[in-house]
């Protein structure tokens, strides 16, 4: 099952992603954007957070029980984003965007090329001439999951409803360049009253360069790297391969 179809899970989405770093890069990248299209906007963090900064917003996630928590405004300001279920299939419904946004390394969710590539296409075509999009990507010289296993991600949390949680990640098949740079684990969410969830996730890691191909095929002349969210550049132990592309 997808991580984001239980409720009771995405209930969760907030308290292991609060605001960090990353909000903080990709809201410094918005300033003198109009409409910003945030496409994978999950419960609505960074579209909030935008449209309480007065910019056009539009938040476009797949995830019904995701965007229930936005629509509900769990976050301020929540009632002046648009929001829109669906995917990249939605953008040519949607006003042209100054800024369109994938966080989350939700880049890693597209597994074959073709279907990032149509994603990528698809985000060129919604921007407008000048415009630019943003998403990050685990570098795979990083080994991000190496960290995956219950001694190195377990983790507690309290959920909305006050409830404790304990969550932690079991790995299954490790990346291997060579044969298929994709990683797939379980999410394990154990609560106090002894109920367990779980859930099972697959990325693909894709070099800087694989990532560069896709996104000059996909229309995109000039990129901007950066290997972390201080903007420091790109190199071999960098966590991040963020791409700024117009």
């Amino acid at each position: 099952m997808s991580s984001y179809a239980d409720p009771r899970i995405v209930a969760l989405y907030d308290a292991l992603n609060p605001a960090a770093a990353d909000t903080a890069f990709y809201l410094a990248l918005a300033e003198s954007a109009g409409h910003i299209v945030d496409l994978g906007c999950g419960t609505g963090l960074l579209a909030c957070e935008l449209a309480m900064r007065g910019y056009k917003v539009t938040g476009i996630d797949p995830s019904a029980p995701m965007l229930r928590v936005a629509r509900a405004c769990a976050h301020a300001h929540g009632e002046r984003v648009t929001w829109i279920e669906g995917d990249a299939s939605a953008l040519p419904f949607v006003a042209p965007a100054d800024l369109l946004l994938m966080t989350g390394h939700v880049a890693q969710v597209f597994l074959d090329d073709a279907t990032f590539l149509a994603t990528l296409v698809a985000a060129r075509r919604a921007v407008r001439r000048g415009g630019r999009i943003a998403f990050e990507s685990r570098n795979p010289n990083a080994r991000a999951w190496e960290r995956w296993t219950p001694e190195h991600s377990r983790r507690r949390v309290s959920g909305p409803d006050g409830r404790g949680v304990e969550v932690w990640q079991e790995l299954h098949e490790t990346p291997d360049p060579l044969i298929s740079a994709r990683a797939a684990f379980t999410t394990h969410y154990r609560f106090d009253d002894g109920e367990t969830l779980s859930a099972k996730s697959e990325l693909r890691f894709r070099s800087r360069d694989e990532l560069a191909r896709l996104l000059n095929d996909a229309g995109f002349a000039q990129i901007d790297w950066y290997g972390n969210w201080d903007c420091a550049p790109v190199t071999d132990e960098s966590p991040e391969l963020i791409a700024v592309a117009s």
